[in-house]
């Protein structure tokens, strides 16, 4: 398959380099790979990589932030802030820019401004400590090729798969899913 760099970064740190490069495939569609190359004893490389599609950018950034906002709370937790100092949610759509958050963002843009993970997210209420109700969202559509067709023939059985869906808005809808 031929690529195309679009642009690329490096640095290095001891034996190991890094490369995160956003490139276009033969077929047009964009991707990110992040890339590090180990400098073995004997000279030669080993290289490892991963790649994110464009369809997943947006899961990619917002698990990226997600998983900092967590490290930095964590990292907070274990400082015991100041006596009389509240440490403010930092995970979760809550910890979100309030545009950003999907029932506030349907209220401003409507339906056209907004993913179907968004829209997906919204019926399935709230995530879990470890995933927000988005992420877990956009699991389920990537299941499915991202499909609403195929979505609507998806069985109460095949979303049990997916951990943390059975919220309580969801249960409300049991028993007209079939």
């Amino acid at each position: 398959m031929e690529r195309d760099i679009i642009a690329t970064e490096s640095f290095s740190h001891y034996n190991k380099t890094y490369f995160f490069d956003f490139m276009q495939a033969a077929n047009g569609s964009n991707y990110i790979k992040i890339s590090r190359s180990d400098r073995q004893p004997d000279d030669s490389f080993k290289k490892q990589e991963v790649v994110f599609f464009e369809e997943n950018f947006e899961f990619m950034l917002e698990a990226m932030s997600s998983l900092f906002r967590t490290a930095g709370y964590q990292r907070a937790m274990k400082e015991k802030p100041a006596k009389g100092l509240e440490l403010i949610r930092t995970t979760g759509i809550k910890s979100w820019d309030p545009e950003c958050r999907p029932r506030e963002k349907l209220a401003a843009q409507g339906r056209e401004g907004m993913a179907d993970a968004e829209l997906l997210a919204m019926l399935i209420g709230s995530g879990s400590p470890r995933e927000t109700a988005v992420a877990l969202a956009g699991r389920i559509l990537t299941s499915v090729d991202f499909s609403l067709a195929r979505l609507a023939g998806v069985t109460i059985e095949e979303l049990c798969v997916f951990r943390g869906w059975a919220t309580p808005n969801l249960h409300r809808l049991l028993p007209q899913w079939s």
